[in-house]
């Protein structure tokens, strides 16, 4: 398992506390200093069956400096939201944590976090909290 973190992040602290607590066996990724490429942002996005769009924190400072609000949100605009994300990870909303098996959420809540746990079913793609 692994778990994109900012350790600066409650929500990351969290799903972290809940790992461990169920002795999960998990690497961290500390994405700010390790950002995701364009491809491992694709994989990501199509586990999580969401768009670029879907995963940005446009209320960031730099969000608003690119001017993100007013880009578009369709397939044309899709590598460009890719490579805003890879160039200021700041923007990837956290944590994402992807199961061993594949299954990917973004563990804002327990019930996501818990639903990478072997034998558990995933919240795919929702972002609650």
């Amino acid at each position: 398992m692994e778990i994109w973190i900012n350790p600066g992040c409650s929500k990351c602290r969290s799903a972290l506390s809940i790992l461990d607590a169920e002795s999960a066996d998990y690497k961290v990724r500390r994405y700010l200093e390790d950002p995701p490429s364009p491809d491992e942002l694709r994989a990501v996005l199509a586990r999580l069956g969401l768009e670029p769009w879907d995963i940005t924190r446009t209320g960031e400072p730099v969000a608003a400096e690119l001017g993100l609000d007013a880009w578009p949100r369709d397939p044309d605009a899709r590598e460009r939201w890719i490579a805003a994300l890879s160039a200021h990870p700041i923007l990837i909303q956290r944590p994402i944590i992807t199961a061993d098996d594949g299954r990917t959420v973004i563990g804002r809540t327990e019930e996501a976090v818990r639903g990478t746990l072997p034998g558990q079913d995933a919240v795919r793609g929702t972002l609650p909290g």
